[in-house]
């Protein structure tokens, strides 16, 4: 879970920015609507529409908002015109990437992911051509705190996989998919605060690459992710410490 956690610890730094853009809220609003399309408008009986309400309300969005976006999806309306996709390429130095996107228009949105990989010197793949070095986990993340103890017993009590406390402030928790739920509800009902729970696709074995390298490839998973049409990024890249201490200078 390294790479993952560590690009993590990057996004965490950069929440503010990203929060100042307004990205985050349509990404909440067409994984709502998505969600309550596939499996339907109530919470309590679709872990994927509960999971993105309770990100969107830990992000400030309105109660009205979410409502809305609900009722697009369950009742069928402008639901229908979203389509997932995924797009698989490699960036920099080979590193492996996913992107995935929601979109009413996948020629515009597949022009604009090539053309993101081919100005960072990357090229967009083949369906299956990166998919396979990624499987899914519960990842949950929490800031570090006076009550790490508490947070690790509770977390490896109720099913965690693996715990990753970092020096960056941020406590990453990783669960098999099916222990996901209980792990972040037990969490929550011991009113620990989480800054993001999600299912997500993690690489299986994390590349290693040189700060000049991890540069490019940031700014390429930094280009993908700013797409309108963007859910998720995922890669294989080790960001190396030096990485992290360069976003602080």
């Amino acid at each position: 879970m390294a790479g993952h956690s560590k690009w993590a610890n990057i996004k965490h730094r950069k929440g503010r920015q990203d929060a100042k853009r307004g990205k985050v809220f349509s990404v909440l609003i067409r994984e709502i609507t998505v969600s309550a399309k596939l499996g339907g408008g109530v919470p309590d009986d679709n872990p994927r529409l509960r999971t993105a309400i309770d990100k969107a309300l830990a992000a400030n969005m309105t109660k009205d908002t979410i409502e809305r976006a609900v009722q697009r999806g369950s009742g069928g309306e402008d639901g229908e015109n979203l389509e997932e996709v995924s797009f698989e390429g490699y960036g920099p130095g080979g590193i492996a990437i996913l992107v995935e996107s929601m979109t009413d228009n996948n020629n515009r949105t597949v022009a604009e992911v090539r053309h993101a990989f081919t100005k960072a010197g990357g090229n967009l793949g083949t369906t299956g051509s990166v998919a396979y070095l990624f499987i899914k986990k519960g990842i949950i993340q929490i800031a570090s705190s006076k009550d790490e103890e508490l947070i690790v017993e509770l977390a490896i009590d109720s099913g965690a996989e693996d715990i990753e406390v970092s020096n960056e402030g941020l406590i990453s928790i990783s669960t098999l998919p099916e222990d996901y739920e209980n792990v972040r509800r037990v969490l929550l009902d011991n009113s620990i605060e989480l800054i993001d729970s999600e299912i997500s696709l993690v690489p299986e074995t994390a590349v290693s690459i040189n700060l000049e390298t991890s540069l490019k490839v940031f700014r390429l998973l930094e280009a993908l992710e700013d797409l309108d049409d963007t859910q998720s990024v995922h890669s294989n890249a080790d960001f190396p410490d030096e990485m992290m201490e360069h976003l602080d200078s």
